[in-house]
Formats: structure tokens, C-alpha cells, sequence
């Protein structure tokens, strides 16, 4: 965690209301930071249901595995996320570690093991000492309030510079339903399910099968449309809690996803996701740039996601942007390598609005001045026009700066 704020983060912070079946409660837990909190317990009342999406890696951690094999229960009662220590890439170790965290806080919270829902992040290959949870989740469990989700954010912190909330309140038949939500991430960012560590609670009555499907539609065009860097982490959760408690005041109960009743909880479910996401790329490790891709005219929006990856992970791109210099060079090599269908003799390219290139060429009308003067904005749009179909999509990143080799070259020191 930097002392230093990214000069990207959002200007207001929301108020977070509380949310009904839902207690928080942080603690220091000595983990691997000093004099600061670094896990936190989440308590929900029973039959709260709960849907998960998690990193496609092929070396998970030991969290993610416990978690999709839960996961089938649909309901959840706890969850553990700690930071400092990923507990990934830790073998038997790792395993045995989750099954002690889990049986200690079904203790503390008085339900099975199978409804404890748990998340590491932090420095990978180091074995986690589960040990420490023992006694803390138990003073959590007893202290734990509806509330405080900017501390519970502030928790799940590893080189964040800033805490990442997001709430929104719609209308679920005639009650009013509630959805906050927190994301962790500035780096080891590219994710292939979701998102580094994210949590949304709400009181919505959603079965799980149904949340499970809002929550995998959902992430599609939010997480798994922003990078940092190119690398997806081994840890990468989102879960999704929903206590049912709005039931209470006259919300309808949710089966099916496609319930058209859920249209505005849909609009305002993605717009949390969309919100949390935009703030990881903001918090970009020694980010000075917010960067927007933008692709279109492509074959299909497969093949303009592919591409806006291409130059969103391009260190050439981020490093040209870091440097305000409204290189379309190396924008042109990026959708070249990205291995999608694309014309040279048909590409245009604009920065900030400002056309650079036309019909494979430099545009006409390119003046530098006014170029570099946009390129001094901390907010840089790229679109790139193929002129080959109705293909489009947009993805989030961030510049590449000399902060970010430093921040990653002393991480384990």
C-alpha cells in the first residue's frame, strides 16, 4: 500500500449505507504489514445466497479452489479475505491453510465450514500462517457492525493507494434494494473471469442460479475489459452476497436472471461493477494517465476487444503515453500483432479526439502543437477506426511509468 495517492483517484468518496444482513468488522492480524489492518470478516445472516467468478489461471491459489468448491452450496454465511499473503502457489500447505481458516471462523460465526467464503492477496509462494487467524476472528465475529465498507476496503488493500467502494440504491418491485461493493487492485492486472479481489453485498432476495448469471454477464464489459499490465493473477475472486432482507419490505423474490423485474437492479449491479473497475485502472501501479481504448469498424466485437487489448498491453503505447507523445506508430504495430483482421490502407487513429492518422497515413491536417498539448490531459482516449465492419468495443488502461519498475522491483523486499 503507497502513502502517496494515485493523482488519478476518484475526487469523492460515497457514503456507504449499511446493508441489511450484512456485519463488517477489520482487524491487524500481523499477516506481513505492520501497524495496519490487513484481514477482514464479513458476516451475513443465513440464506444469504452468494455467486463467484474467478481467475482462469492455471496455478490458482489455494482461496480460489475453496471457494469454487463451495460455491455449489449457494448460500454463505462469512467472508475471510486477508492481504500480504496470496497463499497461492503453496501446495499442501496452502490447502491445509484455508481448511484452518475456514474451520476457525465457522467457529467464530457458529455455521458449517462449507458457508465460509475466503480471499488472499498479496505475495505469491509465501505459506500462510492460518495460525494467526485464530482468536482474531473470534474478537471479529463478536465486534462486527452493518457499516464501515471503506475500512473493510482499506483492509483488503496490498499496493493500492487508495480504497475502492461503490453503492447504488434502485427499486425492486415497490421496495427499495441496496448494492454496495469493493475492489482491491493496482497491479498483476488483466483479468480472465473478473477481477483481482472484488466483493458486492446487497439485500436484494436473488437465488443463487440467478445471481450467478447477472454476475457472469456482468463482468464481461467491466473487469474483464481493463488491464494494467498484461498479467492475470493467480487469485483473481469476485463473489456476490445477497441477503434477501428487502423481502422483508415487499421486494419480489428472484429465480430466474432474465426476471423482468430486475432490470433496474441489472443497470445499477453493472454500473457498480463498471464504477469498481474504472478505479482499478485509476489506481494502476505509478499510474499518471486514465487510458481509454476504443476499436471499432472491426469484423466483430470479439475481434475489437482483441485488438484494444493489444495496445492497452503494449508497453511500447503505455510507456509513448507516459511520455505524452501521441505516438500512432506504435498504435499501428499493436493492431497489427494482435493476429485480427485489419487494412493498413483503411486504419485511422485519433488521441483525445484529434485525428492523427487517416487511410493508413498521417492525417493531412496533423498539427504537433495541438497534439501534445492534449496529450498533457490526465485522461487519454485512443480510437482506432479499422473501416472493415460494425465491430466495437472499448477497454480500460493506464501509462506505463518509472513508479511502476519500482514499485514491482522492490515487492518482496
Amino acid at each position: 500500500m503507497s502513502s502517496a495517492v494515485s493523482p488519478l483517484a476518484p475526487k469523492n468518496v460515497p457514503d456507504m449505507p449499511t446493508i441489511a444482513g450484512v456485519r463488517l468488522a477489520t482487524a491487524e492480524a500481523g499477516i506481513r504489514y505492520k501497524n495496519r489492518t490487513d484481514v477482514l470478516l464479513a458476516i451475513m445472516d443465513k440464506g444469504t445466497a452468494v455467486a463467484g467468478v474467478f481467475t482462469k489461471s492455471k496455478c490458482p491459489s489455494a482461496p480460489v479452489e475453496w471457494c469454487r468448491a463451495k460455491l455449489k452450496g449457494g448460500k454463505a454465511r462469512a467472508l475471510v479475505v486477508n492481504s500480504g499473503n496470496a497463499n497461492a502457489f503453496t501446495g499442501k500447505t496452502g490447502r491445509g491453510s484455508t481448511a484452518l481458516t475456514a474451520k476457525i471462523a465457522a467457529k467464530a460465526v457458529g455455521c458449517s465450514e462449507g458457508e465460509i467464503f475466503l480471499a488472499s492477496t498479496g505475495v505469491i509462494g509465501e505459506p500462510l500462517d492460518a495460525t494467526k487467524f485464530d482468536g482474531v476472528l473470534g474478537r471479529l465475529a463478536e465486534t462486527a457492525e452493518p457499516g464501515d465498507y471503506l475500512a473493510a476496503a482499506k483492509a483488503i488493500m496490498t499496493t493500492d493507494t487508495f480504497p475502492k467502494v461503490a453503492t447504488a440504491t434502485v427499486k425492486l418491485g415497490k421496495a427499495k434494494v441496496t448494492i454496495n461493493g469493493m475492489a482491491k487492485g493496482a497491479g498483476m492486472i488483466a483479468p480472465d473471469m473478473a477481477t483481482m479481489l472484488s466483493f458486492i453485498f446487497t439485500d436484494a432476495p436473488i437465488a443463487p442460479a440467478a445471481l450467478q448469471a447477472l454476475l457472469k454477464a456482468g463482468v464481461e464489459d467491466t473487469f474483464n475489459a481493463v488491464t494494467i499490465d498484461g498479467d492475470t493473477s493467480t487469485s483473481d475472486t469476485l463473489l456476490a452476497f445477497a441477503t434477501g432482507a428487502a423481502a422483508e419490505h415487499g421486494a419480489p423474490k428472484i429465480s430466474r436472471a432474465s426476471d423482468p423485474r430486475l432490470k433496474a437492479f441489472v443497470k445499477a449491479f453493472n454500473q457498480i461493477l463498471a464504477n469498481l473497475s474504472e478505479q482499478v485502472a485509476r489506481d494502476g501501479e505509478g499510474a499518471r494517465k486514465l487510458v481509454e481504448i476504443t476499436v471499432e469498424g472491426a469484423k466483430t466485437k470479439t475481434s475489437a476487444r482483441k485488438i484494444a487489448m493489444s495496445i492497452a498491453n503494449s508497453p511500447l503505447v503505455k510507456t509513448a503515453i507516459a511520455g505524452e507523445d501521441a505516438n500512432w506508430g506504435r498504435v499501428v504495430m499493436a493492431v497489427g500483432k494482435a493476429g485480427e483482421p485489419a487494412d493498413r490502407d483503411k486504419l485511422s487513429i485519433s488521441f483525445n479526439g484529434i485525428r492523427v492518422a487517416k487511410s493508413g497515413a498521417r492525417d493531412p491536417s496533423y498539427d504537433e502543437a495541438q497534439v501534445s498539448e492534449a496529450m498533457k490531459a490526465p485522461e487519454i482516449a485512443i480510437k482506432v477506426s479499422l473501416g472493415l465492419g460494425k465491430g466495437r468495443d472499448r477497454v480500460l488502461t493506464c501509462d506505463l511509468t518509472k513508479e511502476y519498475v519500482a514499485i514491482n522491483g522492490d515487492y518482496r523486499s
